[in-house]
């Protein structure tokens, strides 16, 4: 399927690559001193457009990257959820990360359930992970809900090779035994 009409949808959300639109609210998200303290940290404008092009790129070389998360109601971008593999990473990565004024509504946990998966079914893996900072209590809460389980401290490839880093996950026999949809 190409690119532009890979879409994907819930309840409340539509998922689909990045676009160029979605750059103003991703640039508000790294921004943020509080919300990027776990994706790399504050960015100004222009290294927040590069690290904005990963995503794309991702898309555009390995057939996969986060899928920008939508709000049918509104049309506001909300962030950014699912499979994510750049070199040296410790595992097949379901990631994400929400613009603040996303936080607590349920939408991280609605889109996490969609892209794993379709993780699950269009790219061939047998089980995913999620790096969590071990202070990053929002994100260990979400993985829970998802149904990960700790399993360990990680290690990231540089420039990331000092942070602390947990990983979560679970199997894609785990996924599947939490009935359709891996819903509780």
């Amino acid at each position: 399927m190409a690119l532009p009409e890979l879409r994907l949808e819930t309840e409340r959300l539509v998922l689909r690559p990045p676009q160029l639109g979605d750059f103003e609210r991703y640039a508000e998200l790294l921004g943020d001193e509080q919300a990027a303290r776990h994706i790399g940290g504050h960015q100004p404008r222009a290294p927040a457009w590069r690290k904005f092009l990963q995503m794309p790129g991702a898309w555009a070389v390995q057939g996969f990257g986060m899928f920008s998360v939508v709000e049918k109601a509104s049309g506001s971008w909300l962030g950014q959820v699912g499979p994510w593999k750049p070199e040296g990473w410790p595992g097949n990565e379901i990631g994400y990360s929400f613009h603040p004024d996303a936080w607590g509504r349920g939408y991280a946990t609605e889109a996490a359930i969609a892209t794993i998966d379709w993780a699950l079914a269009n790219l061939g893996w047998d089980e995913f992970i999620h790096c969590i900072a071990p202070e990053n209590v929002a994100s260990q809460q979400l993985a829970k809900r998802l149904g990960s389980t700790l399993r360990g401290p990680g290690r990231l490839p540089a420039p990331y090779e000092d942070a602390a880093v947990d990983i979560w996950g679970q199997t894609r026999a785990q996924w599947r035994a939490r009935g359709a949809g891996g819903a509780p």
